[in-house]
C-alpha cells in the first residue's frame, strides 16, 4: 500500500473507525469511558504528524496565487462566520451547545480537505499550500470572533486557563516542534527519514484520535442526545449553505474551475479535531456537551462530503470555466 492509496481511502477508513467505535463504547461502556486517558496524547500525535504535512516553509507559494487566496479568505473568514452566526443564533440559551459549535464552524479544515479536494476536481495543489494561511489566520481570529458571537459569555469561555493551556499544548507546541522538524530536515538525512515516516502517520493518527474520542465518549452522546438535539438544524443547514458561500466567493474573483472547487470544499470543511482539544478545556459545567457537539459535526460533515464528492464537480463550473 502506497501513502496515496492511504490517503485516498481515508474516508471508509474513518467511518469504519467510527463504527468500531461507538460498538465498542456501547458494549463494553467502563472501557470506553477509559479511553478517555487518551485522549490528549492522541490528539497530540495527531497534531505533530498533521503540521508535519502542512508546507509552512513554503507560506510565499499560497501567498502568491492572488485570486484564489483572495477568495479562500472571502469564504472562510467572512462569509462563514456570517453564516455560522446566523445558524447558530437559536442556541444562545444553551451555551455549551453554542459554544461548541461555533468553534467548529469558525475554523476551516486544514487536512483532509485537501483529500476531499483532490477527489472533487479540485486544485488540491493549490489548497494545499494554502493550508498555512488558514491556520494562522484562524488561529488568530478564533478568540476574536468567540468574542464578538458569544456576547458576555466570552469571558468564560476565552479566559480560561485550561483553554489557553490546551492551545498552546496541543496546537502552539506540536506545530512549533513541527516546523522546526521541516527546516532540520531539509539539512540532515536523518531528520529527514523521520519526517518521511511520519508521511504515513496522520490517517492512522486521525482514525486513532476518533476511535478514543467516540469510544469514550458515546454514551455520552447517547445519554445526552435529546440535549443535543438543538444543535443539528445548524449543522445540517452549514452542510448545505456553506458550499454556496464557497461558490459564491470563488464567483466574485471568476476563478476557474479548479480553484473554485477547492474553495468550495474549503468553505464546507470544517477543523473538528484541531478545536477538539479546546472544547475540552472548557470550564467543567460546558466542556462535556461542546465536546459532544463538535464530535456530532464532524459525523454529520463526514456523510455530507460523500455528497459534496460527486455535486460539487457537477455543479461548480460544470462547463470546466
Amino acid at each position: 500500500m502506497t501513502r496515496d492509496t492511504l490517503e485516498h481511502h481515508q474516508i471508509p477508513i474513518y467511518f469504519i473507525t467510527v463504527l468500531l467505535a461507538v460498538g465498542f463504547g456501547l458494549l463494553a461502556p467502563s472501557w470506553g469511558h477509559g479511553l478517555g486517558v487518551w485522549i490528549t496524547p492522541a490528539i497530540a500525535v495527531l497534531m505533530y504528524a498533521m503540521f508535519l504535512q502542512i508546507p509552512f516553509l513554503d507560506l510565499r507559494e499560497g501567498l502568491s496565487h492572488k485570486r484564489f487566496m483572495a477568495a479562500l479568505l472571502l469564504a472562510n473568514f467572512i462569509l462563514v462566520p456570517l453564516l455560522a452566526w446566523g445558524l447558530t443564533l437559536g442556541l444562545a440559551e444553551r451555551p455549551a451547545l453554542l459554544v461548541g459549535a461555533l468553534l467548529v464552524l469558525l475554523t476551516p479544515c486544514i487536512d483532509y480537505v485537501v483529500v476531499f479536494t483532490h477527489i472533487g476536481k479540485g486544485d488540491s495543489r493549490l489548497m494545499l499550500a494554502a493550508t498555512p494561511v488558514l491556520l494562522l489566520l484562524q488561529l488568530l481570529l478564533l478568540p476574536l470572533y468567540l468574542g464578538l458571537m458569544l456576547g458576555a459569555q466570552s469571558g468564560v469561555v476565552i479566559g480560561a486557563q485550561p483553554f489557553v493551556q490546551a492551545f498552546v499544548l496541543l496546537i502552539v507546541v506540536p506545530m512549533l516542534a513541527a516546523v522546526a522538524t521541516t527546516f532540520v530536515a531539509r539539512r540532515s538525512a536523518a531528520v529527514g527519514a523521520w519526517n518521511a515516516a511520519w508521511a504515513w502517520l496522520p490517517v492512522p493518527a486521525m482514525a486513532l484520535v476518533l476511535f478514543v474520542v467516540i469510544g469514550s465518549q458515546i454514551t455520552s452522546v447517547v445519554r445526552d442526545f435529546s440535549l443535543l438535539l438543538p444543535v443539528i438544524p445548524a449543522y445540517v443547514g452549514f452542510l448545505l449553505l456553506a458550499p454556496l458561500t464557497g461558490a459564491l466567493a470563488a464567483r466574485l474573483f471568476a476563478l476557474p474551475s479548479a480553484p473554485a472547487r477547492a474553495v468550495t470544499f474549503s468553505a464546507s470543511t470544517r477543523n473538528s479535531l484541531v478545536v477538539l482539544p479546546l472544547a475540552l478545556a472548557l470550564p467543567e459545567e460546558m466542556r462535556g456537551l461542546a465536546a459532544t457537539a463538535v464530535i456530532l459535526q464532524t459525523l454529520v460533515e463526514l456523510v455530507g462530503e460523500l455528497i459534496y464528492v460527486r455535486l460539487v464537480p457537477a455543479l461548480v463550473w460544470r462547463g470546466g470555466r
